[in-house]
């Protein structure tokens, strides 16, 4: 008889050590999202780099993938925990009953830019040509409609879309004239007068309440591990401040990430456009009004209805706690 009690105690002992591993395994693990890396990678990647995440009391482990559709769909099968990209599709899906918050706004501006051929002088000349776009909802489907609206012109009747995957891959539609113009990262600037292209206007010009790329959680996921949420927040608040004070490392980082050579402009030059003209926020603040200048786009392109309110999808708590374990050190 004592025997057993002595067996039955060591198996509830077991059992409790072992939930107890799950829920600390849970709380200081964070699987984050992101598109595969491009110029302004040192910035995204650096509070893993650094180790920004561990010295929180989290481990961020990064998933790259091919778009903003894909992180999205990753995120509401449980495969992440957080994604950082534009808040376009999670709002859309949001609409339709999705399970999204969005704790946090790392790149409130928009390092972005339509290329055309030399011989589109504006943007107005771009009525009756077809655009490359990605998915519908994402990035820079609803920025060039933005951009179109702002010249006047009708973003649903006024051009066709092509859809032609990422930002490279509209750049090289538009070089073989499968298109007239391309949305793209404004890190191809340096390199678009040896395609034979040119930048035709700016996001910071032509759409400067547009924001580039939120942080995309759920409900679920903050009820499961909202210790790990706030310890990546407070991560990504320090990479992203130690990245904009050393441009370097970071114009470094983002070449290491690519692949790309020590003399490739990319890197530079949208950390620059990052840098001075303020595209980054390093408190992720989350700017209600720019939720519902997307809100309006995505319902003028008949994606999504207008009486839809995002406001409710953010939760500011997380961003608190950490700006304050932040501002502590």
């Amino acid at each position: 008889m004592a025997s057993a009690k002595v067996v039955a105690f060591s198996l509830a002992a077991l059992t409790l050590a072992i939930a107890a591993n799950t829920a600390m395994a849970q709380e200081t693990t964070w699987r984050h999202g992101t598109v595969a890396p491009k110029g302004d990678a040192g910035l995204i990647y650096m509070a893993t780099e650094k180790g920004f995440d561990k010295q929180s009391g989290v481990t961020i482990t990064m998933t790259a993938l091919n778009g903003d559709a894909l992180l999205t769909k990753a995120l509401l099968a449980g495969e992440l925990d957080s994604y950082e990209g534009n808040p376009g599709g999670p709002m859309i899906a949001a609409a339709k009953g999705a399970d999204i918050r969005i704790i946090g706004c790392s790149w409130p501006g928009l390092p972005y830019a339509i290329y055309t051929k030399p011989e589109i002088k504006s943007l107005s000349e771009l009525k009756g040509k077809a655009i490359a776009v990605s998915d519908p909802g994402a990035l820079p489907d609803l920025f060039a409609r933005a951009a179109l609206r702002s010249a006047g012109l009708d973003p649903n009747k006024d051009v066709q879309y092509v859809r032609a995957g990422s930002d490279a891959d509209r750049v090289k539609a538009l070089v073989v004239g499968v298109v007239a113009a391309a949305p793209s990262s404004i890190e191809f600037s340096a390199k678009a007068p040896q395609m034979g292209l040119k930048v035709l206007v700016r996001a910071k010009d032509v759409t400067p309440d547009y924001m580039r790329n939120c942080y995309i959680t759920t409900a679920k996921a903050l009820a499961a591990k909202r210790k790990a949420a706030v310890a990546f927040l407070t991560a990504e608040m320090k990479g992203l401040s130690y990245a904009l004070g050393h441009e370097t490392e970071t114009i470094a980082l983002s070449n290491k990430l690519t692949g790309a050579k020590a003399d490739d402009p990319n890197a530079k030059l949208i950390f620059d456009e990052a840098k001075n003209d303020k595209l980054v926020d390093p408190t992720l603040g989350v700017d209600p009004k720019k939720l519902i200048y997307l809100r309006d786009l995505l319902s003028d392109g008949g994606l999504m209805q207008k009486t839809f309110d995002p406001t409710p999808l953010v939760d500011a708590s997380l961003r608190a706690e950490a700006l304050k374990a932040v501002q502590a050190k």
